[in-house]
């Protein structure tokens, strides 16, 4: 399936301001289930430099510096992209690693200590873990399978298009929350019974030509022998090939699609622009 997005964000602001370095996570990753066909970035005002790197997630990151004053910053993307995976189960766990709470062998269980830490997790976040646990007969596949897909149907997902991820404990409370902070929620589950996961932003097929539409956020978490694999808990669904991925981590402000400061006695708008079109569609 290819997919081809438009994808358009504008800053503004009342009086001129002067842009700090900001870092920008637009170009989607590139491995065996999803290949770059064609990308293009544009920022205005142009940056006096700017320099490509990959970040501690491998995302392919863009930092830029900028030396005039402005009133606007203008960033678009357009690429086109295809994806391959049309079975999201299309695996072997390695070894005897089917049984919660899973374990890691070394070097492995040390590089992704970081992405197992619970320590902030609320004790109710914990409780509601064990619970969906136990009901999936610790069977790791069932445990992901169930705490998706009781989200999915518990919980009532609503639109939040700015502000900060919620902590998990808020959105397991109000039993509802954007796509991003149901994602925060199945990482602090899976993590509590010894998962490794990570926060993931991106696009997703099911807003295709919807006014609407806006990037997306799932998780996902590290299989033994298998590598990281996306959950969809506002779909309820694992990712196979309706999901474009493009930057992950495990705090949610390491995988924004756009950070940086500005200073200024001036406040801000943000406006958004997404277009989508289905090119081979099998979704």
């Amino acid at each position: 399936m290819q997919l081809y997005v438009e994808h358009s964000t504008v800053y503004r602001y009342e009086d001129a301001v002067y842009l700090e370095p900001h870092t920008f996570r637009l170009r989607p990753r590139v491995n065996s289930s999803q290949q770059l066909l064609q990308f293009q970035l544009q920022i205005s005002p142009e940056p006096s430099g700017k320099a490509e790197c990959v970040d501690q997630d491998g995302n392919l990151a863009l930092q830029a510096w900028f030396s005039t004053p402005t009133r606007e910053l203008n960033v678009r993307s357009r690429f086109r992209v295809e994806l391959s995976r049309e079975n999201a189960f299309d695996y072997v766990l390695e070894g005897n690693t089917s049984l919660l709470s899973l374990w890691y062998l070394e070097p492995l269980s040390t590089a992704l200590a970081p992405y197992r830490n619970y320590a902030e997790v609320g004790e109710k976040v914990r409780v509601y873990a064990r619970a969906a646990a136990k009901r999936a007969g610790f069977d790791l596949v069932m445990f992901l399978n169930e705490v998706n897909w009781d989200i999915f149907h518990s919980f009532r997902q609503m639109h939040r298009g700015e502000g900060a991820a919620w902590p998990s404990d808020l959105t397991l409370r109000v039993r509802e929350g954007s796509c991003r902070d149901l994602a925060i929620l199945f990482c602090d589950v899976c993590r509590v019974m010894g998962i490794a996961a990570r926060f993931v932003s991106g696009y997703e097929c099911a807003t295709v030509g919807r006014a609407d539409a806006s990037m997306h956020a799932w998780a996902e978490v590290y299989l033994p022998g298998v590598g990281w694999r996306g959950y969809d808990p506002s779909r309820g669904l694992a990712v196979a090939n309706c999901h474009v991925a493009v930057a992950a981590g495990f705090d949610p402000e390491l995988a924004a699609p756009i950070t940086g400061l500005y200073f200024g006695r001036s406040g801000s708008q943000m406006e958004t622009y997404l277009r989508m079109e289905l090119e081979k569609a099998n979704c």
